[in-house]
This record gives structure tokens, C-alpha cells and sequence, in this order.
């Protein structure tokens, strides 16, 4: 059973007994696939836990980028999170619609910014409602606040560091696709990308470490899906996906473990797949 930990993940029974707390702020960070053809604010505005404010993951980027939802710059996520209603001595917790998801990388992007009193909702919103617990449509103001954030450069990793890693062996690289996409087997959901991964990488497909409620797995647990994929925890780990979202759910896990000597690969296949000088594996 997992027990809360406001700086990585909590309960619903948590964030029920804590909702009133003023110092408490909920976000949904619900994002999804341009394959899916949803639309999470519209979703959020019909349904949303109690004084939730929604976190636009594609609006709070850098969005000059050719590349998806990539890190913001520091000012520019601090005002934009400052408008949600959040300071810095904010305690927030984070959910998405799908239980454990995109949730994750509103997580992972605070703590880029320096802001460890986050949480993720385990199980989402999903959970919330299969415990019958309230929700709403109504929408309230976010309250006034200042945010400042500092930057952790350590946590990310560009495309040329990604290459050398993949040669030199020097850190390990845990890919988060689903295993068609990591094979190669099946096409990309953005087009003009090639397909599979990179050299030597390590297939960790994210819904493996969540439980069929949306939830993750248990500590054990996750030691031994690790295991399992011959991932060694006493050595540095890069975190990929196609854009950067769900290679946060790896990062949540091994947080979970209590591995902190990684980091994510912000462009992840999203930006790799499109380097046709970079090499890829299929298979």
C-alpha cells in the first residue's frame, strides 16, 4: 500500500481530509494525445474536483518550440502558475482524468522550478469518482499570489547529451512507450516521425508500474518491474517517451524507489524520432 508523501504522491483519502486546508491547491493536469481528439479544458470545466484550477501543460511552454509542450522559460512559468493561484509556499496536488498520466509531468516541471510541495492525486480523478467522492462544474477565481522559481538545468537532458549516453553506456535510458511503438512495429501518432528507439535503450512501458485502477504499483513492486527489465537502480537513468509526459511517470516511480540520480529528456522522441542523423533501433 502506498502511504501519502505530499512532495511525490497522495491518497484520495488524503486529499479529501486535506481539501479545506487553505493552504492546499488542486490542479488537473489532464492532457492527452492529438490522436485522441479530446479536449481536457472542456472536460474540466464540466467536471473537476472541488476549487481546482486547470494547468494548461501545452500553454505553460515554451511555445516557439517546434517540439511539444517544452520546458518554459523561468519567468514565463512562474507568472503563468502565479495565476493559478499559486505561491511558493503552496501545497499543491496534481491529478489528471486518466488516473496516473500527464498528471506526472505537472509534477516533474514543478520541482524543475524548484517547488517540491507537490503532489500526484494516486489514481486521478478516475479513483476520486469510483470512491463516489464530489465533484464539480463550477469554476472559482484563482486567489491572488507571487511566485518566484529557479531552474534546475541537472534535471533535463538534451538531445546530445541523449546521444552519448546511448553510446557510452554512462547512464541508462528508460523509455516509457508502449512496446509496438518501442519496437518499431507500428507508426508514430505525430507524423513525419521514424520509428522504434534509441541504441541501447531500456523499453519501461509506464502503465506497467500503474495497478488497473490507475494507481502505482508498490514499492516492491516497482523494484521488481525494474528488475525485470534489467534497469540498475544504483546508476544514473534518463527518462524518454514520444513527448516528454509519460517519461514522468518513470520519473514518479523511481522517486517512489528513491532513485534521484536522473533526469528526462525533454525533446524525447517527439524531437528524436524527427533527428534523422541521430541513430534508431528497431526490434
Amino acid at each position: 500500500m502506498i502511504h501519502s508523501d505530499p512532495k511525490i504522491l497522495v491518497t484520495t483519502d488524503w486529499l479529501a481530509q486535506n481539501l479545506s486546508d487553505p493552504n492546499i491547491r488542486v490542479l488537473d493536469g489532464s492532457w492527452h494525445l492529438p490522436t485522441e481528439n479530446r479536449d481536457p479544458f472542456a472536460e474540466f470545466q464540466a467536471e473537476h474536483i472541488h476549487d481546482a484550477q486547470f494547468f494548461d501543460i501545452d500553454a505553460i511552454s515554451d511555445t516557439s518550440s517546434d517540439l511539444p509542450h517544452m520546458i518554459p522559460s523561468t519567468d514565463q512559468f512562474a507568472q503563468q502558475v502565479a495565476a493559478l493561484g499559486i505561491s511558493n509556499d503552496s501545497q499543491i496536488v496534481v491529478y489528471d482524468t486518466e488516473g496516473l498520466f500527464s498528471a506526472a509531468r505537472v509534477w516533474w516541471l514543478f520541482r524543475y522550478f524548484g517547488h517540491m510541495d507537490i503532489a500526484v492525486l494516486d489514481g486521478g480523478l478516475k479513483k476520486w469518482k469510483t470512491e463516489e467522492r464530489e465533484t464539480t462544474d463550477q469554476t472559482v477565481a484563482a486567489p491572488a499570489a507571487n511566485m518566484s522559481a529557479t531552474a534546475t538545468p541537472t534535471m533535463e537532458r538534451k538531445a546530445a547529451e541523449v546521444l552519448s549516453a546511448s553510446k557510452t553506456l554512462s547512464a541508462q535510458i528508460l523509455d516509457a512507450r508502449a512496446p509496438a511503438r518501442f519496437k518499431g512495429e507500428v507508426a508514430e501518432p505525430r507524423a513525419g516521425l521514424r520509428s522504434g528507439h534509441m541504441p541501447n535503450a531500456i523499453n519501461v512501458f509506464f502503465k506497467s508500474l500503474l495497478n488497473d485502477d490507475g494507481t502505482l504499483k508498490s514499492i516492491d513492486e516497482l523494484h521488481t518491474i525494474f528488475k525485470a527489465q534489467s534497469v540498475d537502480l544504483n546508476k544514473p537513468i534518463i527518462t524518454s517517451c514520444g513527448s516528454g509526459v509519460t517519461a514522468s511517470v518513470i520519473m514518479l516511480a523511481l522517486q517512489m524507489v528513491g532513485h534521484t540520480d536522473n533526469a528526462l529528456y525533454d525533446g524525447s522522441w517527439s524531437e528524436w524520432g524527427g533527428l534523422h542523423d541521430y541513430p534508431v533501433e528497431q526490434g
